[in-house]
């Protein structure tokens, strides 16, 4: 047994010298075991610790009991190592003798250092966490806890060093918002200990902590409970605040939905909806007929003109009502868009009446802005028989006979018939002297400025395209879309851009903050080639191209096959900006705004003009503004004519305001004076000296 142990055994005699020694004592000290006998006991430990197996000699002779002693062996290479020592006296015929165990700890060292540095890192990990931590034994007292917990709870730390849990319970107790229910918690655990509870705690004073616990077990064995707290207040205010900006976009975005199928400014069915109709009665069985009754009001731009486009769009309410009560059992009543409606009819036994009534009905003067007037109207009706016919036909047939009606005098409908193609005639009369325009130098550029009213200055001015022919000036309204329809647009637009580049280039130049906005067309867009040719104007007049915008309309987004994308995402990377045009007149690209390679909106028109008094609560403006910037985009207002609009968007952070309020659109060379009035006008508004 003696020399099985694994432990180091030697007896040693009263004179110091070793008597006996095991191998494990010739391993330990590196010696062999004939040199140990003989030797001094004092030559294998470490000074300091030589005296160590007298004392024990001493103790045991005195029957006094003797724990395990941390001493340093001496190994034979001299290095020093951690031991464990225990003795026992034995009786012998050589007198008493001291048996002496002798044990390495070295290893246990090396453990209890990794378990300080393990416990050290979980301390710091503890004290680090944004988590309180509390730690529950099993018989209820306070096992551990960190400084989070005591600040997260306000406790001070010499209550949970107390006797009674009572204090502590009371001061939390009264911090939530529900204390029965926090007891109730506490209770559903000590009933199930090994189970694991997450809730949510809410305190009086407005946080909130998610509550985590799970047992906290040594082995199998559940030894007590760690409680950990988390404070989700900012998280719960964001989430908060972010399903209240849900539900804002929600209704926001039904009230847009319900739009995109309602004229914004008269209340009638738009154009999606008329095409819709119109498509669905001339695809049903032709047993009955379907009529379509095209409205264009006789002069309406003198109105505008004369009266403003306010007095303008009172008008057009009120016609859009009276059209309306004409005809109750309509399919469908819609405004196609500016001083144009349409009246769709299936299975009427006397459309010509309700045609001669419409134009009647319409034609009682009204008071607009303090002015009685008498709408006019020109009535083009067309009708599908049991023949089959495209909708976009029909349209065009009322179309003819409604442009038939305006020349056989206004005010008067007529029906299609073959001879009216003549009107078709005049048409291309037009078209043809649309082609030479060009050439002829018949087309010119007016200007009108865009004011901030952030910094009270004129930031961007607009070209406007303008055609005197023989000295008649044909309305933009009327050529615009004969040059979209011709192909011709795109000269136009070359001629117009070019132009304007030219003219404003010292204005430009003058600062470089300020820009120069021209309208393209989705046809214009379609050519491969016009970003390019963009890029070569602005060159060719000392112009950067950050300081052009270019203005598109929303339906140019419909079209999935052209290269309008492609074209002025090429435009954007070479600095040219994009402004969207009668931005919410659309019905399409509104919940694409985001998609869309634009950096402006504008707000059309008759948003506007819904700002009468100043005190309307308009959300739908609003909304757009808020939508717009929401999505890093600027917004501009058109057709801005009272003082009272201009404040009531200025209100809503409106970045720019544009119309006759601040000037009208004037030639090249009276645009000095155009800015300077408008300048004028903004600081009026912002209470400054003109």
């Amino acid at each position: 047994m003696f020399e099985a142990s694994p432990d180091a055994l030697i007896a040693i005699a009263e004179d110091g010298r070793i008597r006996i020694a095991n191998a494990a004592a010739s391993r330990l000290f590196g010696v062999a075991a004939d040199e140990l006998i003989g030797s001094d006991h004092r030559a294998l430990l470490s000074e300091g610790f030589r005296n160590e197996l007298e004392q024990i000699f001493r103790h045991l002779r005195d029957l006094e009991p003797i724990p395990p002693r941390e001493v340093y062996g001496v190994h034979s290479d001299g290095t020093e190592f951690a031991a464990e020592l225990a003795g026992a006296l034995l009786e012998s015929a050589e007198g008493p003798q001291l048996l002496v165990s002798i044990r390495s700890t070295s290893h246990r060292k090396a453990a209890d250092a990794d378990l300080r540095e393990a416990m050290s890192l979980l301390t710091a990990t503890l004290e680090s966490t944004a988590d309180g931590i509390l730690v529950i034994s099993s018989d209820g007292s306070v096992a551990g806890f960190n400084d989070q917990f005591l600040k997260m709870w306000g406790i001070p730390p010499e209550l949970l060093e107390g006797d009674s849990e009572e204090p502590v319970m009371r001061l939390i107790l009264s911090q939530v918002e529900d204390p029965e229910a926090f007891i109730a918690r506490l209770t559903e655990v000590e009933e199930n200990p090994d189970a694991e509870s997450h809730d949510v705690l809410d305190f009086k004073d407005g946080r909130t902590f998610e509550r985590y616990s799970r047992p906290r077990r040594v082995g199998e064995k559940i030894v007590g409970r760690v409680w950990s707290f988390r404070d989700v207040t900012p998280r719960r205010k964001a989430q908060e605040q972010a399903q209240r900006a849900m539900l804002d976009l929600a209704a926001q975005a039904e009230q847009l939905r319900a739009l995109a199928f309602q004229d914004h400014l008269t209340g009638l069915a738009n154009r999606a909806v008329f095409n819709d109709g119109l498509a669905a009665a001339l695809r049903e069985p032709r047993l009955k007929t379907v009529d379509v009754l095209l409205v264009d009001l006789d002069d309406f731009k003198e109105v505008n003109d004369i009266l403003g486009h306010q007095a303008g769009d009172d008008m057009l309410v009120e016609v859009a009502r009276r059209l309306r009560g004409c005809v109750p059992t309509a399919d469908v009543v819609a405004r196609l868009g500016g001083d144009e409606f349409v009246v769709l009819l299936t299975a009427c036994p006397d459309a010509d009446a309700i045609a001669a009534c419409i134009v009647r009905c319409l034609h009682v003067p009204v008071t607009i802005s303090g002015t009685v007037l008498r709408p006019s109207l020109s009535l083009g009706m067309a009708s599908a028989g049991a023949d089959a016919i495209s909708p976009s036909e029909l349209l065009r047939q009322a179309d003819i006979a409604m442009y038939a009606a305006k020349a056989a005098g206004k005010n008067r409908f007529l029906r299609f018939h073959p001879e009216m193609m003549a009107a078709l005639v005049q048409r291309t009369d037009m078209e043809a002297g649309l082609q030479l325009a060009v050439p002829r130098g018949e087309i010119s550029v007016v200007f009108q400025p865009i004011v901030s009213p952030r910094l009270g200055q004129v930031v961007q001015v607009e070209a406007l395209a303008r055609w005197d022919r023989g000295g008649v000036r044909v309305p933009p309204s009327v050529f615009i879309p004969l040059a979209e329809r011709s192909g011709l647009i795109s000269e136009v637009g070359e001629e117009v851009m070019a132009r304007s580049l030219v003219q404003l280039a010292p204005w430009l130049n003058e600062d470089p903050s300020r820009s120069l906005a021209v309208n393209v067309s989705g046809v214009q867009l379609q050519d491969a080639t016009f970003a390019d040719g963009v890029l070569r104007l602005t060159e060719a007049a000392g112009v950067g191209a950050y300081q052009l915008v270019l203005e598109v309309t929303e339906s140019v987004f419909f079209d999935a096959d052209s290269h309008l994308i492609s074209q002025l995402s090429s435009l954007r990377e070479a600095g040219v900006r994009v402004a969207l045009d009668d931005f919410g007149t659309g019905y399409s690209s509104l919940g694409r705004l985001q998609e869309l390679p634009v950096d402006t909106v504008k707000i059309d028109r008759t948003f506007v003009s819904m700002v009468r008094t100043g005190r309307e609560r308009l959300p739908i403006l609003s909304s757009m503004i808020n939508m717009a910037h929401s999505l890093g985009l600027t917004v501009t207002a058109e057709g801005v004519e009272t003082a009272t609009q201009a404040d009531y968007l200025t209100a809503l952070e409106c970045d720019s305001l544009q119309g006759y309020l601040f000037s009208l659109p004037e030639m090249g060379n009276r645009l000095e004076l155009a800015v300077r009035q408008a300048e004028q006008a903004i600081a009026a508004l912002n209470g400054r000296p003109g």
